[in-house]
């Protein structure tokens, strides 16, 4: 136990770095949800990003039977190094969690942190996500973590990269576990580490505890947005999607669990919400990480949940550093300095990098 209110195990290959400290929340921020809200909607300076490079990668065939609506694509937002050196620079690829996107407050933090350094930065928007609906035909869950290994594909082809870091927050925490946890302990040598901040790595738990009384207004923003985001795909794909507004199967749904069980299992290939829950799990895969995995978890969260096998599982696992906060909320993390912006989190991530990759800056 290191401080008051901070658990911190780190990996082995990371452990004499220094680069970790005890998280103190922010003054007036020790509730769960008045930090979740602060970190969301606090105003922010990002400073400024160079405009991006917009990229489309392919991530999924046409639905059989539907082929002419076309492939599922996805859009990201690109900031390159200079080409006579970006090769050489680790390439970070960030990754937002449920309804965010390329523009969300941390995905732009950690974007411009990253570039300062010296790294490539690639924020990566999910199907449908940062108004791309008509790209995707095909809908988003957490399950496709294989639109990741397109991304990280795409990149690392087209400009020969050497080394990738991937950060995923939250839903998107839950896509980057799963695709690093498929390789064991095979790791390709391009892939140098893998971060989730508040990951949703057990998904049944997590979906009843956005049902609590507490939770409902974290679950009906999360709702609203998802229907008209259902209402929008049955405008662009009707064969696909307008039988849901025409029998009536959108107005049943009043809970993301009953979101998970008329629209994401029958679309995503599930049988049911509970098995959509449990295939896509990355707590599945918690034990045979194989690269430095950075995992920030905070016991207040109000409604990412960890199982005590999955907690267990990432203790006993010598590539994984585990910080597990009393505060911190879901994704938020606001400490009351450190010197900068008081971001926490992003700074002991990038701190976590500089371990674990040896340098981000300078191509040495």
């Amino acid at each position: 136990m290191s401080g008051t209110n901070t658990f911190i195990k780190l990996a082995e290959n990371a452990s004499a770095n220094g680069w970790c400290t005890d998280f103190t929340p922010r003054r007036l921020l020790r509730n769960g949800h008045l930090m979740t809200l602060a970190g969301n909607f606090l105003p922010r300076p990002h400073g400024p990003l160079p405009e991006p490079e917009a990229i489309l990668v392919k991530v999924q065939d046409p639905i059989p039977g539907y082929e002419e609506y076309g492939p599922s694509s996805v859009l990201c937002h690109v900031n390159w190094q200079p080409e006579q050196v970006r090769s050489q620079r680790l390439t970070v690829l960030l990754v937002h969690g449920l309804e965010g996107s390329s523009a969300s407050q941390y995905m732009l933090g950690n974007a411009l942190r990253a570039w300062k350094a010296g790294c490539n930065v690639v924020r990566m928007n999910m199907r449908s996500c940062g108004a791309t609906d008509r790209l995707s035909p095909a809908i988003y869950h957490s399950g496709c973590w294989q639109d990741v290994a397109r991304v990280v594909e795409h990149i690392v082809q087209q400009h020969h990269l050497h080394a990738v870091a991937l950060i995923g927050y939250s839903m998107g925490g839950n896509l980057v576990l799963n695709y690093a946890g498929q390789f064991g302990n095979r790791v390709p040598p391009y892939l140098k580490a893998a971060i989730g901040i508040s990951p949703l790595m057990d998904l049944a738990v997590s979906s009843s505890a956005l049902h609590e009384p507490q939770n409902r207004v974290y679950e009906q923003y999360f709702l609203r947005s998802m229907l008209a985001r259902i209402r929008r795909k049955a405008d662009l794909f009707p064969r696909l999607y307008l039988s849901l507004c025409t029998n009536r199967i959108l107005q049943k749904i009043h809970s993301m669990r009953d979101f998970d069980e008329y629209v994401v299992a029958p679309f995503g290939g599930f049988a049911s919400a509970d098995d959509y829950y449990d295939a896509v799990a990355s707590s599945h895969v918690a034990a045979q990480l194989g690269l430095p995995v950075l995992i920030v978890h905070s016991l207040d969260d109000p409604f990412i949940r960890m199982r005590p096998e999955t907690r267990e599982a990432l203790l006993n696992n010598p590539h994984v550093s585990f910080i597990e906060t009393g505060h911190g909320g879901h994704c938020a993390f606001l400490a009351p300095g450190l010197g900068d912006d008081g971001y926490w989190a992003e700074k002991t991530l990038f701190g976590f990098l500089l371990a674990t990759t040896g340098t981000v800056a300078n191509g040495s």
